[in-house]
């Protein structure tokens, strides 16, 4: 049985809020209380439709007792009966608790890993699979640091994913990526195996990362490479080193400082990804269920060019569209890990 208090009390929420908005809520409380409203909305829709759905069953089995009516009753409640089903398990995915961060951009990394030269090509692949994607779902993509290497491959590469929902849409793919092919260096035609690494991280806000101007130290630099290639000679670009932890950001594509800003961006993504993954790490024991740890030495999949074959291990996932993929068409193997974890998540819940 669905909580029938929890579905009164999401439309009570939904309703204030509505009137708050309505009547003109004070500016600061505006966004939050706009990104709360936004939140709900779909889950009031799909409690509406099965509420109706409910009621419209109950009417249907009252006229059964109508011989007149009876035929048509009966008609009803057969398309009911098929529609409720998919009408409950919607709603049950509505009210699933929500990762916080589901709703905002993310800094994607991505590091060429073992394999030497042919690592750092396919980086540069991944790097061009994801901006294809982002461009697709109408994010903005900003690199914020890059190193190439002389082939065209990429040792390390840092973005900015802006747009609604981002992170929700890229989180599984955290982990160690692997290749097979023959790489453009071997002439004896053999397949190698080489891997690239991918995090992914929820963008943070101001107010939830404070960071001390004591816990900081802030380094520039003359841009160089291609990653100063837009930038004047001057000294622009900018190194920011988080003390506490010895975590260091770099940021060298524009003015010093947009470099600044940008820089603190990636600083305060990186705190609070580490508060999250202490947090999880907390609650490992009730999350074995789900699609990946979020463990970033994790190999979460396989991109097989001889075969055209892509393989996520983690739900088994094997699609022989190589080429529509790399070429930044990801839709049906992030639905697959969303799906999948709902799964895992309405199985858990349901314990």
């Amino acid at each position: 049985m669905l909580p029938t208090e929890r579905l009164t009390q999401i439309r009570g929420r939904f309703e204030f809020l509505e009137a708050r908005l309505n009547e003109g809520a004070a500016v600061e409380d505006l966004a939050a209380l706009g990104r709360e409203y936004a939140e709900l909305k779909p889950v009031v829709e799909q409690i509406a439709r099965y509420e109706d759905l409910v009621r419209e069953a109950e009417e249907a089995k009252r006229l059964l007792a109508d011989p007149e009516m009876k035929d048509l009753a009966q008609e009803e409640l057969e398309r009911i009966d098929a529609e409720l089903p998919e009408a409950e398990h919607g709603l049950r995915i509505a009210l699933l608790p929500k990762d916080a961060a589901d709703s905002r951009s993310a800094i994607l990394e991505i590091r060429a890993g073992t394999g030497g030269e042919e690592a750092a090509l396919f980086a540069g692949d991944l790097a061009r699979m994801y901006q294809r994607f982002a461009e697709r779902r109408g994010w903005r993509w900003t690199v914020v640091e890059e190193t190439p290497t002389e082939l065209g491959g990429l040792k390390e590469l840092m973005a900015e994913v802006s747009g609604e929902g981002v992170f929700a849409q890229l989180k599984f793919e955290s982990g160690v990526h692997r290749v097979q092919r023959v790489p453009a260096t071997e002439s004896g035609g053999r397949i190698h195996t080489s891997a690239a690494t991918v995090a992914v991280l929820p963008e943070a806000e101001e107010v939830e990362i404070d960071i001390p101007a004591s816990d900081i130290r802030i380094d520039t630099m003359r841009a160089s490479g291609a990653g100063g290639q837009h930038v004047n000679t001057t000294d622009s670009a900018v190194r920011i080193t988080h003390i506490p932890t010895g975590i260091v950001v770099t940021s060298s594509e524009k003015s010093q400082h947009q470099n600044r800003a940008q820089a603190m961006q990636v600083l305060r993504a990186r705190l609070f990804d580490m508060e999250r993954q202490r947090q999880d790490s907390e609650r490992a024991a009730d999350r074995k269920g789900q699609v990946g740890s979020g463990d970033r030495s994790e190999r979460i999949r396989t991109y097989n060019f001889p075969q055209g074959r892509i393989t996520d291990h983690r739900i088994g996932l094997t699609l022989y569209k190589l080429d529509q993929v790399i070429q930044g068409d990801l839709d049906e193997v992030v639905e697959a890990l969303v799906t999948a974890d709902q799964a895992a998540r309405l199985a858990e819940f349901a314990e």
